[in-house]
């Protein structure tokens, strides 16, 4: 029988080993896992490379992960605000990498990864230091930079819902990276409020089939 569900939070992050690529779904605290994301933090893992839309906010959630000291490199496309001070200071003190990509080349990036493709060509970012090093081409008389997909060992996501397949619904705008970054990893792991029973979830509704995901977790209540 099929049963993804994981018994704890502790037991899905188990694995996630020292400088594995991690990818962790959010637009801001929208969608972010952070109940996996604390789980992560008490198991320990260290010189992470994550991949997130953003470099943190305030002290929770991707920012107490950085302020404890276990992120080597972070890929996201703003990693600046008002309140994203843990990233600030580890940046200025060289304690983090930095690898800035424009928000439609991170999401493509990702998709680009889960469906298989070697790269793509975009615009943005020409005649940029983003472009530096980088592939160009002229496509139709526009000038490309040819970006590379992005592949993780793990994705933490979180979703509305879920069953012991790994099929999940989304609750509005959480639903932002989620889906790409089940289809980019290796390992999927997918906090949800709700675990329902098999057919609980109308198929014309499911977002991310089980198919891409490994591990299933439902959030403390």
């Amino acid at each position: 029988m099929i049963n993804k569900i994981s018994p704890s939070l502790q037991a899905a992050v188990a694995d996630i080993g020292d400088g594995a690529t991690v990818m962790i779904g959010g637009f801001g605290n929208a969608g972010m896992p952070s109940a996996l994301i604390d789980a992560l933090i008490e198991q320990g893992a260290r010189e992470l490379t994550i991949v997130n839309n953003n470099a943190g906010n305030g002290d929770t959630g991707l920012a107490a992960l950085l302020a404890a000291g276990r992120v080597r490199k972070i890929i996201c496309s703003f990693p600046r605000q008002a309140d994203s001070h843990h990233f600030d200071a580890l940046y200025r003190a060289g304690k983090v990498e930095l690898e800035l990509t424009p928000q439609g080349n991170l999401a493509e990036r990702i998709r680009a990864a889960g469906a298989g493709i070697g790269g793509f060509f975009s615009p943005t970012g020409y005649g940029t230091l983003l472009a530096e090093g980088k592939e160009t081409r002229e496509i139709n008389g526009r000038m490309y930079v040819l970006e590379s997909p992005i592949h993780a060992d793990f994705a933490l996501i979180k979703a509305l819902r879920g069953d012991r397949w790994g099929n999940l619904v989304y609750r509005k705008a959480a639903r932002n990276f989620g889906p790409i970054m089940a289809m980019a990893a290796k390992t999927t792991i997918a906090q949800v409020r709700d675990v329902v029973a098999l057919g609980e979830l109308d198929p014309e509704v499911i977002i991310t089939p089980g198919i891409f995901v490994q591990r299933v977790v439902k959030e403390a209540a």
